[in-house]
């Protein structure tokens, strides 16, 4: 039995930043990856890098950036002419194959990237299953065969999750969200179940990508859980104009496969749809915990999900656990990697309070068109601030891009602010609309700064964009300058500065500069 510091079951992006963290600090760092394996044809395991980096966000991103290419080269038509731009009528076709052969080629690199870090970093890998014989000890079923016995005083679990399937007569015929990225070639005809945010990106690309899309979903909107009704309308609204076509108040009952190969989805509402290609199951994901014989670890589970405090310590002491398969419900991989790095500080950096604090987390669903969101929807906010206390800022319009070339095409952009209390700090800030996954990074920073809408009203807009709306709600506001032109209501400390204290620092570091800059200048 070897000996090591830190045991790390799971090399997705948690796992990893955490044993390199804990390497980083001068740890034996042993972690485990099982790597992909096929059981009964079903994919058992994401890969080295993990969910994200096999069957998640990297190659998920590939394929929405190809299949919004083409959603601009469509239109194109009316948009470019308007700018005075004469275009051909129709999209070029688009190469299935070719875009997944460069898409698995990158991950592959990104999978020795992965492997090449670990061994830099004087990571012990071992590829195999782990199972725990106590909290202090794993045996580990080796790819190669034979098992292997390690120990150490601290091991920690991030094992990530995997797409739930559902149980129904047929629902071997169908695929799950990693089975998407092993389809070989376009289907003519795809059904996506889901409403979650998996499920709806999925159905954006195939949509977006010339492939005729049906989207089944158990309620009236998409994205129900932890996204803001008003986002939930906007999205349906654009996916019943653009999108695909939409099944609601409904859920497979059975599929069947017919004599030329296609599929046949029958629901519970009584319709039947046939000639389907591919038909994707995206009705949520599970933990990846069942294998790990937690409890004779004494870490227990709720659902399969380990339980964590706030530092993410399990029930069984000296165990830990990260990412998708835990009850912190943020199944997103940059929460993973921080609460990873912070448990590495806290292990073995000297840093006892170190943690990742689960609020106010901007998320991004690539949907079609995008979403950014970060804090609380407004319904939640009433919950846990009372009515009284919350007020609202939205507004809905078209991008100048499609205003200017009049009512085709047209993309309506949504955005929204909860706002707290007297002084309105931003609680939630919501958005939909062309490039909403790229400006929410900004305002999430604020928002987890504290800020308040004066604080946005008083940030000088940059004009025309989206973004400027956001900062621009409270409208003009009443004083008046001399000129007697309305200006935005400031923050109080903006209005009534606080003189700047005299910084000696600042003089000396002039002066040095200047001679320096002068003494260079004579050798120029």
């Amino acid at each position: 039995m070897e000996s090591f510091d830190f045991i790390v079951i799971g090399g997705g992006s948690g796992g990893s930043a955490c044993a390199r963290r804990a390497a980083g600090y001068g740890a034996k760092v042993a972690l485990i990856e099982r790597g992909v394996t096929y059981v009964n044809g079903v994919r058992q395991g994401s890969g080295v890098g993990g969910t994200c980096v096999n069957v998640g966000c990297v190659p998920k991103k590939i394929m929405f950036n190809a299949s919004q290419m083409r959603e601009t080269m469509l239109g194109s038509v009316e948009i470019a002419g308007g700018l005075g731009y004469d275009v051909p009528e129709a999209a070029g076709a688009f190469d299935w194959a070719a875009v997944k052969a460069r898409r698995d080629a990158y991950v592959k690199r990104l999978n020795g990237n992965y492997l090449r870090n670990w061994e830099k970093a004087g990571i012990q890998v071992i590829h195999g299953l782990a199972s725990f014989e106590d909290s202090k000890t794993v045996t580990v079923s080796l790819n190669e065969g034979g098992t292997v016995q390690l120990t150490a005083p601290h091991i920690l679990i991030a094992t990530g999750g995997r797409p739930k399937m559902p149980d129904i007569p047929g629902a071997e015929l169908a695929i799950s969200s990693d089975g998407f990225f092993d389809v070989a070639e376009q289907p003519a005809k795809a059904a996506v179940v889901g409403s979650g945010y998996i499920g709806v990106e999925l159905a954006g690309i195939f949509n977006g990508l010339g492939t005729e899309t049906h989207l089944y979903i158990r309620g009236k909107t998409v994205l129900r859980r932890g996204f803001d009704a008003f986002i939930q309308e906007t999205l349906m609204e654009a996916l019943e104009e653009h999108g695909p076509v939409m099944h609601t108040e409904t859920a497979p009952t059975r599929i069947e496969k017919t004599p030329d190969g296609k599929l046949t989805l029958h629901t519970s509402d009584g319709v039947v749809e046939a000639g389907f290609d591919v038909v994707l199951m995206a009705i949520g994901r599970e933990p990846a915990t069942d294998m790990l014989n937690l409890g004779s670890a004494g870490v227990d589970t709720e659902r399969g999900f380990i339980k964590v405090d706030e530092y993410e310590n399990t029930t069984a002491p000296g165990v830990y656990a990260i990412g998708d398969a835990t009850t912190t419900g943020y199944e997103l991989t940059p929460v993973a990697i921080a609460a990873g790095r912070r448990l590495g500080d806290r292990l073995f950096g000297g840093e006892p309070r170190a943690r990742i604090l689960y609020s106010d987390i901007a998320t991004v669903v690539f949907s079609h068109p995008p979403i950014g969101t970060i804090g609380y929807p407004e319904d939640k906010a009433r919950e846990v601030y009372g009515d009284a206390n919350i007020t609202v800022k939205k507004a809905r319009f078209p991008s100048m891009l499609y205003a200017f070339n009049g009512d085709g095409h047209k993309v309506k952009t949504g955005l929204k602010l909860v706002l707290k209390g007297p002084e309105e700090k931003v609680v939630g800030l919501h958005c939909i609309g062309p490039f909403s996954d790229e400006m929410l990074q900004g305002f999430a920073v604020a928002v987890r700064m504290g800020a308040t809408r004066r604080d946005f009203e008083a940030a000088v807009a940059i004009h025309p964009t989206i973004a400027e709306e956001l900062v621009t709600f409270g409208g003009w506001g009443q004083k008046k300058d001399a000129a007697g032109t309305a200006r935005p209501q400031l923050a109080p400390y903006l209005e009534q500065p606080a003189p700047l204290p005299f910084r000696y620092d600042f003089l000396v570091g002039a002066a040095v500069g200047a001679v320096v800059g002068a003494v260079a200048g004579l050798f120029a």
